[in-house]
């Protein structure tokens, strides 16, 4: 059973930075697409950034364009959520997601639908 481990959530000041952490337990991340969800308090769970295989396709949320930044470390088997600016719309509870992709080392899906393992969620809070 492939498992994520997310990690780095916390409460943060408005302005102030968290980095997110999606580890693969148990199975390597080299093959899989990474994406970055999250969902606030009464509302739907939205995509918020994505990262190919490859690492050099991403895809933002016009919310957080700028702000935050999507990596992975194949060494690591984890991918990461930099999140810098933070504001109090931010939070949320933040899920990682993946599906496999073999060939197209530049694929991004950004829906939900297309991705078949999650994590269990982190809190992130951004409160003064």
């Amino acid at each position: 059973q492939l498992q994520l481990v997310e990690s780095g959530g916390g409460l943060v000041q408005p302005g102030g930075s968290l980095r997110l952490s999606c580890a693969a337990s148990g199975f390597s991340l080299d093959f899989y697409v990474v994406g970055w969800f999250r969902r606030a308090p009464g509302k739907e769970r939205e995509g918020v950034s994505f990262i190919s295989t490859s690492g050099y396709s991403t895809n933002y949320a016009d919310s957080v364009k700028g702000r935050f930044t999507i990596s992975r470390d194949a060494a690591k088997d984890t991918a990461y959520l930099q999140m810098n600016s933070l504001k109090p719309e931010d939070t949320a509870v933040y899920y990682c997601a993946i599906v496999k992709s073999l060939y197209d080392k530049t694929f991004v899906p950004t829906e939900e639908y297309e991705y078949d393992y999650w994590g269990q969620g982190i809190q992130v809070t951004v409160s003064s």
